[in-house]
């Protein structure tokens, strides 16, 4: 399987790995993996969706792909706990970006990251993606959400179930709502951790609630700590299919100030990855991050912030592949 991501360079004729090679050459792809020609024998591909035109406040996360890529040439291939290697366990590849043909009709762009992701499914490939703002989350579940709802674990300093907002129903506040109306996701295997900051009105706070969501906020997190944490996430998820999703501020802005909507009050970087360390076994469709804004992060701390979580998030995956 390790010759999947050995390279021969065009001119010279030298083959090599990219990940053996210094970690500043080279056209940067996501963890330095090898970029997809075609999806015929993946079992994980990573994607860029290059989209926010769903952010109620701060832009720039379409940009978050790009830079999440050059951050994740840092990536090393085994685990420092688990010793894993996910690039022996499955056959991963860089499957580039969703090409948008209707960029500005936010219908028509959630339609076509759909139908981007509904030929991944088909294909038998598990997706792990970058955003992006935090709307792609429901045309991504549109996409692999075919046979039945998913549970769902959210890390997020916010709810994301939302009303209309300007008018619209597809804003980055509302992707879960929307799951949860269409039947893709499980209310009751949802569990929403980190939520956080004051708001205008509960509605948000209310429809997970109400719907049978186990919202975490940050407050309760703090107080039962993260072994409890984890454990009430994997009891709510159950051993049904899932799907996790990561929205960057989900952390302090002093790890992540490079986001659109930060909050006070989150996950240290060490906190996160314990958390997603906490995951394993779970039988997990796909996962995400979102809301890396490039723009406000200057130092380039918060890509890799999302570069690193994506390599824990691609163990998951890795893990549940190869016990299938």
């Amino acid at each position: 399987m390790t010759d999947h991501y050995r390279r021969r360079s065009p001119v010279s004729g030298r083959e090599f790995d990219p990940m053996d090679e210094p970690r500043f050459v080279e056209v940067p792809t996501f963890m330095r993996a090898p970029l997809a020609t075609t999806i015929d024998g993946l079992d994980v591909a990573l994607v860029g969706v290059p989209f926010d035109g769903g952010v109620t406040n701060r832009p720039g996360a379409r940009l978050g792909p790009r830079e999440i890529r050059v951050q994740s040439s840092m990536t090393r291939k085994i685990h420092p706990v688990t010793r894993m290697n996910p690039f022996e366990l499955c056959r991963v590849a860089d499957v580039g970006d969703v090409h948008f043909e209707d960029l500005y009709d936010l219908r028509k762009a959630h339609g076509e990251i759909e139908t981007f992701y509904r030929r991944l499914r088909e294909a038998g490939v598990a997706p792990l993606t970058v955003g992006g703002d935090h709307s792609i989350s429901y045309p991504i579940l549109r996409g692999i959400a075919t046979e039945a709802p998913l549970g769902l674990i959210q890390v997020d300093a916010h709810t994301d179930t939302w009303g209309e907002f300007q008018g619209s129903r597809r804003h980055h506040g509302a992707p879960f709502r929307r799951a949860v109306e269409d039947g893709l996701i499980d209310p009751r295997r949802t569990v929403q951790i980190g939520i956080r900051g004051a708001q205008n009105v509960t509605d948000g706070w209310d429809f997970s609630a109400d719907s049978g969501m186990r919202v975490l906020f940050m407050h309760e997190v703090a107080r039962i700590g993260l072994d409890e944490t984890i454990a009430e996430a994997r009891r709510v998820v159950g051993d049904g299919s899932a799907y996790v999703s990561f929205d960057i501020d989900a952390l302090d802005p002093a790890f992540a100030p490079g986001t659109g909507t930060p909050e006070i009050g989150g996950f240290t970087t060490l906190e996160a990855q314990t958390l997603l360390r906490g995951l394993r076994g779970l039988r997990l469709r796909g996962a995400d991050v979102v809301e890396v804004s490039p723009p406000f992060d200057p130092s380039g701390v918060t890509a890799l912030a999302g570069a690193s979580l994506m390599y824990e998030l691609l163990c998951l995956l890795a893990e549940t592949i190869a016990g299938r």
